[in-house]
């Protein structure tokens, strides 16, 4: 490269993986531009696990909620609940968790614009060239040595970019969020997560009802085309006496449920986030998920900046899926299986009454990692786990 750039990364997009390797970046001097639209709130029931707040610095007034237990309905209407002893589940609200990581990435030292992203050229011998059209909608065009695509799961930075990128398979979520009176009457519980496994709710995922204070998100998942999530979400809040309660807004978006191939184009592109497909099978789990994988991609291009060598890229997903790869593939083996008809719903669901389950889903969570000191619970699950693959558990 004989030209020099504007910038030395631009992050396109900023959810909490764009933001979080803007911030990185700054933090370690690079000249970063942070590129988002703007205007948007991803539909998302907005739990982030302890481990994610303390490895983020995440400060207490953004959560809006403490869930300590989890609500699992099945198919039948049988309730299991799930308390988590000695912690919880922290709750946020995503237009003010994601406009905090954004405003932390600007403190950090990141050059921060509202734009929408349109394509990127190559220049020969030259900085890549992105065009783009500002808040005032003119058209824009500015340089830079790396591009991070964090702008979601129909991610045109990746669909220009990666191969396979624009293949991505998704399961589009839809969520209403719903006003909370300080006086409640019904089932409702504003420290629980309540979690429905009903194949009229979703054929192939699951419908949630979470706390977010004064407010909370009622949603559901699918990947069936034709499948109404608004007739499921109007069907789930008379079901649950909700549907009386005010509506404050509503929102959907396409959630990817299986990581890319590859996340980098092997020259000056690097996936994260959606965009890349780091949410977690089974359980939609996105949030800790996208902001481990921005530092990942932070990272690798920092590396790549100090040595000239384009290959450091690859190096965002190896150690991303090194670290969290098992998880993926035991959750996905999960939803493959379990969430395929309402009789293998019931029997997960009489699954997590079990409290080995419970107990080693719980540390699995709000740690990010497979638990290995309890061997004899791993048995006992496996034994009955097989059970109920075999159809030999009692209903």
């Amino acid at each position: 490269m004989t030209q020099a750039s504007d910038f030395e990364v631009i992050v396109i997009g900023g959810g909490p993986a764009g933001a979080t390797a803007a911030a990185d970046l700054a933090a370690k001097g690079h000249r970063v531009l942070l590129l988002d639209k703007g205007g948007r709130i991803k539909p998302c029931g907005g739990a982030i696990p302890p481990r994610l707040i303390r490895d983020f610095d995440i400060p207490p007034h953004l959560l809006c909620a403490h869930a300590n237990a989890a609500r699992m309905i099945a198919p039948s209407g049988k309730v299991v609940d799930m308390p988590i002893e000695g912690g919880y589940v922290g709750m946020v609200n995503r237009d003010t968790f994601d406009e905090f990581l954004r405003e932390r990435a600007e403190r950090s030292g990141a050059d921060r614009r509202k734009g929408e992203f349109e394509r990127l050229e190559h220049q020969i011998d030259g900085p890549t060239l992105i065009h783009y059209v500002d808040a005032d909608g003119r058209a824009q065009q500015i340089t830079t040595r790396y591009v991070i695509g964090a702008d979601g799961a129909r991610s045109k930075v990746g669909k220009q970019t990666i191969n396979g990128a624009d293949r991505i398979p998704c399961v589009f979520a839809y969520h209403e969020i719903i006003s909370i009176p300080d006086q409640m009457s019904g089932d409702f519980d504003p420290s629980r997560c309540d979690v429905y496994y009903q194949g009229h709710l979703s054929p192939d995922f699951y419908a949630w009802i979470f706390p977010h204070g004064s407010t909370a998100s009622i949603g559901v998942g699918s990947a069936q085309k034709g499948f109404s999530l608004r007739g499921a979400i109007k069907d789930l809040r008379a079901a649950s006496g909700l549907d009386i309660n005010t509506t404050v807004r509503t929102e959907g978006a396409p959630i990817p449920l299986k990581p890319l191939k590859r996340w980098d184009n092997g020259r000056d592109v690097l996936l994260a986030g959606d965009a890349a497909g780091v949410v977690a099978p089974s359980s939609g789990e996105g949030i800790y998920y996208a902001m481990v994988c921005g530092r990942e991609v932070a990272s690798a291009v920092s590396e790549a900046l100090e040595t000239g060598k384009a290959s450091s890229l690859k190096l965002a997903r190896k150690r991303f899926m090194k670290a969290h790869g098992k998880v993926f593939w035991v959750l996905g083996i999960m939803q493959h299986f379990w969430y395929r008809n309402d009789k293998r719903r019931e029997r997960f669901v009489q699954m997590c009454a079990d409290p080995d389950v419970q107990y080693l889903t719980w540390q699995a969570y709000m740690n990010k990692e497979l638990v290995r000191a309890k061997p004899a619970a791993h048995a006992r699950i496996f034994l009955k786990d097989m059970g109920h693959l075999l159809g030999l558990s009692p209903s």
